[in-house]
């Protein structure tokens, strides 16, 4: 009984030794190959990519008119709001994104556009206010950022120009909703520097 056992634990080690001693003079085995890199969106590939990240990225809350009241007019799609956000910049409002020519964004190209998602300025220079929340969109891929511009570019143009914005201390008017000052919570604190700097 002891012999056998011993054999079978013999038997047993030697395999293991031969499939070592194979596998360390085995030809190394090939890199894996390189990941093919995705084939480039069609535009009508880019459109419907632009539509679907306009959509989780909320645009539409803002920019088409009655979504803040439970009715958005799909019709008018992006073309802007006359609902005005009031805060410390002043008051707001979400502009119309169509491709109009004269109340839209009609004369921006795809460079324009996405250099306002990334920077938070638009073509002109003039700066974003909030309650746009460009800083999140800076982190989009190119593929995405095009993406949108594509879309944007390719909805029906809409003619609706949008009430310019106001300066802080403007009275609100009836359709403008005012954020209410910060709680001790809420307030921005000041950066490090400039507390360092009053000591």
């Amino acid at each position: 009984m002891r012999w056998t056992r011993w054999t079978a634990v013999t038997s047993t080690l030697a395999t293991f030794a031969v499939a070592a001693v194979t596998l360390s003079c085995a030809k190394p085995a090939e890199k894996a190959a390189t990941p093919a890199t995705p084939a480039a969106m069609t535009d009508a590939e880019k459109v419907e990519r632009g539509r679907y990240l306009t959509t989780v990225m909320v645009c539409n809350d803002c920019h088409t008119p009655g979504t803040f009241y439970g009715a958005p007019d799909y019709s008018r799609k992006l073309s802007g709001s006359e609902l005005g956000w009031v805060g410390p910049w002043g008051t707001s409002y979400a502009r119309n994104l169509t491709p109009d020519m004269e109340t839209g964004i009609g004369k921006w190209s795809a460079d324009d556009i996405v250099k306002t998602i990334r920077t938070g300025m638009r073509a002109d220079g003039s700066q974003l206010l909030p309650p746009m929340p460009w800083e999140m969109y800076s982190n989009l891929t190119d593929e995405d950022a095009y993406a949108i511009a594509a879309y944007l570019k390719s909805l029906p143009p809409v003619s609706h120009k949008v009430p310019d914005k106001k300066p802080p201390k403007t009275k609100p008017g009836k359709n403008d909703w005012v954020v209410p000052a910060p709680s001790a919570w809420d307030a921005p604190r000041p950066a490090a520097a400039d507390t360092a700097a009053k000591h």
